[in-house]
């Protein structure tokens, strides 16, 4: 993997980017999928900032990794009067997030697939 082939890709940036999009359809962009994508954006280029020698994409990727699963287990929290009620819901918790993240990341490798050479310049 390159270093540096976590670019963001923001749907509203190219049309052709929007997994949703098919050959004769586009979606809409509302609102608050344009403030969905400007965040992430934002988190992905605090990402990139940290890339340095001493920090690989790998590196960087494990620690986006955990402090997603630290904020998430925050969010999942909130509602909660005790730690015991928590408890009991950490399966099925645990199971609408891995089942939100495949979905996002398959969407985003097909996305890489198809645009391929456009995100990943290996000749850089």
């Amino acid at each position: 993997m390159s270093q540096q082939n976590t670019n963001s890709q923001n749907p509203q940036d190219d049309t052709q980017n929007n997994p949703q999009n098919t050959d004769q359809t586009t979606v809409e962009i509302t609102p608050e999928m344009q403030a969905f994508y400007q965040r992430a954006d934002a988190i992905i280029e605090l990402a990139n900032s940290q890339l340095s020698p001493e920090s690989h994409s790998g590196q960087v990727g494990a620690s986006l990794l955990y402090a997603a699963a630290r904020y998430s287990a925050s969010v999942a929290s909130i509602g909660f009067v005790k730690g015991d009620d928590l408890r009991k819901e950490k399966e099925e918790i645990i199971e609408f997030y891995a089942k939100q993240y495949r979905q996002m990341l398959s969407d985003n490798l097909e996305d890489y697939a198809q645009n391929f050479d456009k995100y990943v310049q290996l000749d850089k």
